[in-house]
């Protein structure tokens, strides 16, 4: 068998810069940031494809600034919206596998309960609207697909919530976070591990392999103000000097943190789908971050 070609986007997003690592045993892979393809502009994705001609394409890159899209609709819906769905077109065209990455922002955050792949989608943001939109045209493109769902991704490598935690309690003797707004902080290296996996299962056997919409999660689950005490808590441990402490990371509400883009009050994924089909497991929250926080203290 010739080995699998692969196709990479984002490979310097925290994602992406993990799924370099964990295909590389498995592909030769040709991974891609904005520099070498404008996700923006569908002539520039056809042309990349056509002349990698790849057996999968692994697609973490996004517009991800979920505030700033507020008023960069068109740039946003271009990259999270159109690009999938040209994907898609030029996959399909080749008989490629494509893996997409999405997020817990197609939901509006309402309901009681986990949410599970089959719920409505309710989107409540532009970054919302546009990724479930990409879900849609991947769908409609190629149904060789696997859509993962996500939330809350932190890794070593490019910035995130915990980074940004550590540098303001370096600073300030009390942050003030929000409390009640609930998911599971998700390593880029997990989800980059599981890619591999599922790159793995799909050539084993592309024509039984279970295609569609996952939800893929770390195990768990806190709020934004716990998940800063636990990095803060870590942090101190690990002997760091930093002016707060985790008893003054204040709790607040999303009212008293207004933001431009509305956040879901439950980013909480139902992973059951996910781990019967697939047999993967997915450790809890605190595992995936206290690794990555080793690698950033």
């Amino acid at each position: 068998m010739n080995p699998v070609k692969l196709l990479l986007t984002g490979q310097n997003g925290q994602v992406g810069f993990e799924l370099r690592r964990a295909l590389a045993p498995l592909a030769n892979v040709v991974a891609v940031d904005a520099a070498e393809c404008d996700l923006s502009n569908p002539a520039a994705i056809r042309q990349l494809v056509r002349d990698t001609r790849p057996d999968v394409i692994v697609n973490p890159a996004a517009y991800t600034a979920v505030d700033k899209a507020e008023t960069d609709r068109d740039l946003a819906f271009a990259v999270n919206a159109v690009a999938p769905g040209v994907f898609g077109e030029e996959s399909a065209r080749i008989g490629a596998f494509v893996i997409h990455f999405s997020t817990d922002y197609v939901f509006d955050g309402s309901k009681q309960d986990a949410y599970v792949e089959d719920d409505a989608t309710n989107p409540q943001s532009v970054y919302g609207e546009s990724k479930r939109d990409g879900e849609r045209a991947l769908q409609a493109a190629n149904p060789r697909h696997l859509i993962l769902r996500t939330s809350w991704v932190v890794g070593a490598h490019g910035g995130n919530f915990a980074k940004t935690m550590l540098r303001l309690a370096a600073e300030r003797e009390g942050v003030a976070v929000v409390a009640d707004q609930w998911g599971a902080p998700t390593s880029a290296a997990l989800l980059a591990d599981i890619a591999a996996h599922l790159v793995r299962q799909q050539r084993e056997g592309p024509d039984a392999f279970p295609y569609g919409i996952y939800h893929c999660v770390a195990g768990g689950e806190t709020n934004w103000c716990d998940y800063a005490r636990h990095v803060i808590g870590a942090a101190h441990k690990a002997g760091k000097p930093l002016k707060a402490m985790p008893e003054s990371i204040i709790p607040t509400t999303t009212a008293d943190y207004p933001t431009p883009a509305r956040r879901p009050a439950n980013s909480r994924l139902d992973t059951r789908k996910f781990r019967d089909t697939f047999g993967l497991l997915l450790p809890h929250w605190q595992a995936g971050l206290d690794h990555i926080l080793q690698q950033i203290l």
